[in-house]
């Protein structure tokens, strides 16, 4: 009964703490007072020194917090029990923040959409390729799944960047930093192609006395554009499946979820995306986890149905 009345006061004291020296809202401070509540319903139940937690002790409130609430109640409730103990070590009721290095819960990526391997040679091989425009298209397309781009390397690919006797592509990008891309087979005849056979066509130096750099180019002989690559892609998105919206990064996605799948170390997948950091291209380790429970079980030999 002590604790209790010494737990009322510690909360109406911080109450206090947070009208008159943080200045807060009436609506704020309803907040806060809301989550140290459950904190200290929890701390009462098991008969925790609120100013005394052990680490211990808070391992298994992280345990109860984990088996009732979403990770982002999880970051809320956290954020206001370390307001609390700032409170308590600002008026020397404790000497260190128990909660200090008690970090958020990591927010769950919300999962990418991809398509299947099939679903992308659907598409692909639905774009033909008779035409000077078409075999544009179709070396455009196949390069955006075979290596990774993004648009904007894409319609920015200059001919000097590619290498075709080592079958790579190179870009220079943010710090001057150097990227190297492979180019797939399938993508780099279609490449050879386009650009040996249907570019000159699109742009006839004879006629326009200019030179262009640039591999993609419009109908005019100019540059692509982003919009320009856009409205390409939709005009073959109704073509093949009208109800399936497919956007530019769908192929990047994809191109690094299957090559995760079909067993890809994250690093070389990073490497290839062009990722400064590891933890930007684990986003995809999210997405593949259904697909390694699904190979998991179909795979193991403990895990296959007999018979």
């Amino acid at each position: 009964m002590i604790k209790i009345k010494k737990n009322i006061k510690l909360i109406s004291e911080f109450n206090d703490y947070l009208k008159f020296e943080k200045m807060l809202s009436d609506n704020t401070i309803n907040s806060y007072i809301r989550d140290i509540n459950i904190f200290f319903n929890y701390i009462e139940f098991e008969k925790i020194d609120v100013l005394n937690m052990k680490y211990e002790e808070i391992l298994e409130l992280l345990k109860s917090f984990h088996n009732r609430y979403s990770e982002t109640t999880i970051s809320r409730l956290l954020s206001s029990i370390r307001s609390f103990y700032r409170f308590a070590l600002k008026n020397e009721l404790i000497q260190s923040n128990p909660f200090y290095e008690i970090k958020n819960p990591k927010k769950a990526y919300s999962l990418l959409e991809v398509l299947e391997e099939r679903e992308i040679q659907d598409f692909l091989n639905s774009i033909p390729f008779s035409s000077k425009l078409q075999l544009r298209d179709r070396a455009m397309f196949e390069l955006l799944y075979s290596s990774g781009l993004r648009v904007s390397e894409i319609v920015n690919l200059k001919l000097n960047n590619i290498d075709y006797e080592n079958s790579m592509l190179r870009f220079i990008g943010k710090g001057n930093k150097e990227r190297m891309v492979p180019i797939g087979r399938t993508s780099q005849e279609f490449l050879t192609s386009y650009v040996k056979a249907a570019r000159p066509k699109i742009h006839p130096i004879n006629v326009n006395k200019k030179t262009s750099d640039y591999v993609f180019l419009n109908k005019n002989g100019n540059r692509l554009t982003r919009q320009g690559f856009w409205k390409i892609l939709k005009k073959y998105e109704k073509k093949i499946n009208p109800e399936k919206n497919i956007y530019p990064h769908l192929f990047r996605h994809s191109f690094a979820t299957h090559l995760l799948q079909n067993g890809a170390d994250l690093r070389l997948v990073q490497e290839l995306l062009g990722h400064s950091s590891i933890s930007t291209t684990q986003i995809y380790t999210n997405i593949n986890k259904d697909f390694i429970k699904e190979s998991f079980f179909k795979n193991h030999p403990r895990n296959k149905k007999s018979g």
